[in-house]
């Protein structure tokens, strides 16, 4: 019995579709393809303390789903996108109060 040579074509991204439909936040739509990391920050911030879902604070939940997005997009992400996503970073810490 050999795996079949390619899957369906609907598991090849289910990291979209956590990004998506994820279970703590509600997302804006194409938030992480914004070109200004302080506006990234500023609406996962704001998804975050909005949503009841999530298991930790506000703060670990945004983090967790940038830093989810960064790590699955891999050698897709443009060089360009990926620092403004990295400089997302800094402005979350900055938003919530963070060092």
């Amino acid at each position: 019995m050999s795996k079949p040579a390619n899957k369906p074509s609907k598991t090849k991204r289910w990291s979209a579709r956590v990004t998506k439909h994820s279970d703590a936040l509600d997302l804006r739509p194409k938030v992480f393809r914004s070109s200004n990391p302080r506006q990234v920050a500023l609406s996962l911030k704001r998804s975050a303390e909005r949503s009841k879902r999530r298991k930790g604070t506000p703060y670990q939940s945004a983090m967790s789903m940038l830093n989810f997005y960064i790590n699955r997009a891999g050698k897709n992400l443009p060089k360009k996108q990926k620092r403004v996503l990295e400089k997302a970073k800094d402005e979350l810490r900055d938003v919530f109060g963070r060092d």
